[in-house]
């Protein structure tokens, strides 16, 4: 893609103004937080004092409306208290330029770090080093700077309160992840009806695992209905695979295939039920005939085999779902292959310290690595700027180095259209704040009116997209100055000035010092086959063994995958978008190898739904084939590495053993398709070059 069709996109997307549902009892109570915080200190404080909390409170604010499943006081507290942190050691350091440049330089490369703990932290942190810029020129005095850093704590503090005396719609997002989960699978029984090898996309199941991680305060005030239902819609998904799947299922038609589709919309219509009671937390009430359709006892003369025994699964945990989504128990272990787990654990506040760092040391530790480049380019952009800023006779030279860390991400496609986004909406927020300041003459009271106001169109408008929340930003600032006694004719020429300086240093830091996605995706498709490699592997070693194979080891292995196949999707997202002449991997090998690796998982999803209960006979050469198998994709990936095509002679090896049972009617027939799966990746691959034409398109 050529630099100027990548910077037309990225401009599109940032000033695109998504549609997407508002929540505006959320805003109000964000807004209702800023006003007490501004109030209280404006009248104990004065108008510095009360501008310093404000911008503490609405950092606060904003971190509750990021998407986290941490406890959303806890957010708001450790956001308010970092910026007041950081205010304080600005403040001793702003009078000695040297100092405050290597202040300025630590912290913010500690905020470019901070994103490989995460993207909530990461904004947190980047977010704090942007309002440090402005709230260190406010106080007079040391003392002055603690009891301003004291109003930030404070209004954390008083955000955090709002939400634990005034919730709004408490676990709401956790129910939302799970409905939708249970929703997508209901979704996806209903395409397999016509569609017997139809996709599955895992994304709503691994939001609701990341939702199902809970620290232990949490686990103890979780609603019972969001206990359990994780787990068994895990469990279901394979299960409707192999129903409907005619390699290892029913024939394609006749009577098995019409009982197949009926249970499969029973399915479906179970599971809607389920995921609307589990999103407004209301008693489940699935039809009447779709349980009867699960239940009719001729279901055995129909199905035969594995079909039949998948049918019996099926019904046992829809049971279980039902049972779990209502709340009155914890779910039986019906499928014999998954205790259930109590909760995911997820570390407090404090022992998540540890994490972050070790995180932040391991992306040290590669100066290959986005987020390290990303910190060293946010680093150098903030300190030239500020030092841009200064010299120019505008003065108020923060603007600049403010814009370039607000607007600068790891990735390409969102550091352009950020910039494009705060320039396009710093311009409008200072238009429209300026000629309400200019005619409207307002005082202290009203412009800190004003500026609640702004804060709350914030909140409401937050995800519509950048565009919308930088001109909120924009006549937020303008107002809360002007609240502080700065007048509006110093502050509109020089901000949207430094805002342009300060985007156009980003975007040209990115254009020097780059991490670009491209060529790496050879890499992240060959981490996705190892991780099916293992994932098949250690499916297989339970059939070799079943009586001392552990569900804990093919759960991980699935987790695994599951990565790293949306590592390499969110890969491929970021290259779409990128100026660079692909290398490597053409577009139409790409799409061909992740087709290949996509039916792998699917046919190792079949063998999992087929997995034999501990008292079964064992398939020993299913051992060989385990180890085979996860061999040849380890060597495979490192020839997906070096622009090799992969090869399978050991695997085919294995499956011409001829100790394989003649009664054995599921894994070797999988195998067979795990096989022509693996082909299909090795022709791929084998036409790939270093003149490939772009990376893969994704709708």
């Amino acid at each position: 893609m050529s630099w100027f069709r990548a910077l037309k996109q990225t401009a599109r997307s940032g000033l695109a103004v998504e549609r997407t549902p508002l929540e505006p009892l959320l805003a109000l109570r964000g807004a209702a937080g800023l006003a007490i915080t501004i109030g209280v200190c404006l009248w104990a404080l004065g108008a510095e004092a009360a501008a310093s909390s404000a911008f503490g409170a609405l950092q606060a604010a904003i971190a509750t409306f990021q998407r986290s499943w941490r406890p959303r006081p806890e957010l708001a507290l450790a956001s308010g208290t970092s910026l007041a942190v950081s205010t304080f050691l600005g403040y001793l350091t702003i009078t000695h330029t040297a100092l405050f440049l290597a202040l300025l330089a630590l912290w913010t490369f500690t905020a470019g770090l901070s994103w490989a703990a995460g993207p909530t932290t990461g904004l947190i942190a980047s977010s704090n080093v942007a309002m440090m810029l402005v709230t260190v020129t406010l106080p007079a005095s040391v003392a002055q700077a603690a009891v301003h850093a004291a109003t930030m704590v404070a209004g954390g503090v008083v955000q955090a309160l709002l939400i634990v005396l005034f919730p709004v719609r408490r676990w709401g997002p956790h129910r939302d992840a799970l409905a939708d989960a249970l929703a997508a699978e209901a979704d996806y029984a209903r395409r397999l009806r016509h569609d017997p090898v139809a996709r599955f996309d895992p994304a709503p199941l691994m939001e609701a695992r990341n939702a199902a991680t809970v620290t232990p305060r949490q686990a103890r005030r979780r609603p019972a209905e969001l206990h359990g239902a994780r787990g068994l819609a895990e469990r279901i998904r394979p299960v409707l695979a192999s129903l409907a799947d005619p390699a290892l299922g029913v024939p394609a038609q006749g009577p098995a295939r019409d009982r197949v589709r009926e249970l499969l919309a029973a399915a479906a219509t179970v599971l809607d039920a389920c995921a609307r009671a589990v999103r407004h937390g209301t008693p489940v009430s699935p039809p009447a005939p779709a349980l009867a359709a699960l239940r009719t006892p001729d279901t055995g003369s129909i199905l035969t085999g594995p079909p039949s025994r998948a049918a019996t699964r099926l019904a046992r945990l829809l049971a279980d779902v039902v049972e779990a989504a209502e709340g009155s128990r914890e779910p039986r272990r019906s499928a014999g292959h998954h205790p259930p787990v109590p909760h995911l654990p997820r570390p407090t506040l404090f022992r998540l310290i540890p994490v972050a760092l070790k995180a932040m040391r391991d992306e040290l530790r590669s100066a290959a690595s986005p987020i390290t480049r990303h910190a060293v380019r946010v680093t150098a952009v903030a300190t030239t700027g500020y030092l841009l800023g200064s010299a120019l006779p505008l003065g108020h030279g923060y603007w600049a180095p403010l814009a370039a860390v607000m607007s600068m991400r790891p990735d390409f496609s969102q550091t352009y259209s950020r910039a494009v986004a705060r320039l396009a909406g710093t311009v409008l927020g200072v238009a429209v704040a300026t000629a309400v300041v200019r005619f409207a003459d307002p005082g202290t009271r009203l412009s800190a009116a004003l500026a609640v106001l702004s804060a709350g169109l914030l909140y409401l408008l937050m995800r519509t997209g950048q565009f919308a929340a930088q001109a909120c930003i924009a006549a937020y600032v303008v107002l809360l100055l002007g609240m502080a006694g700065e007048q509006w004719t110093q502050t509109v020429p020089e901000r949207v000035l430094l805002t342009l300086l300060g985007g156009l240093l980003a975007m040209l830091s990115y254009a020097v010092y780059p991490a670009w996605e491209t060529p790496r995706l050879r890499t992240r498709l060959a981490d996705w086959l190892a991780a099916q490699g293992g994932y098949a592997a250690a499916v297989l070693r339970h059939h070799a063994d079943p009586a001392s194979a552990s569900a804990d080891d093919i759960r991980d292995a699935l987790l695994t995958a599951r990565a790293a196949r949306a590592a390499w999707h969110a890969a491929v997202a970021r290259a779409e978008h990128e100026p660079v002449r692909h290398r490597g991997l053409a577009r139409v090998a790409a799409d061909d190898a992740e087709e290949a690796l996509t039916q792998m998982g699917r046919v190792t999803m079949l063998l999992e739904a087929h997995l034999p209960d501990r008292d079964a006979p064992p398939v020993p050469p299913a051992a060989r084939l385990a180890d085979a198998l996860r061999k040849a994709t380890a060597h495979g990936a490192r020839a997906v590495r070096e622009r090799r095509a992969p090869r399978w002679e050991t695997v085919e090896d294995a499956l011409a053993d001829p100790a394989w049972p003649a009664a054995d009617t599921v894994v070797r027939p999988a195998a067979r398709l795990l096989l022509t799966s693996l082909d299909r990746l090795s022709d791929a691959l084998h036409g790939a070059s270093e003149h490939g034409n772009g990376p893969a398109r994704h709708g």
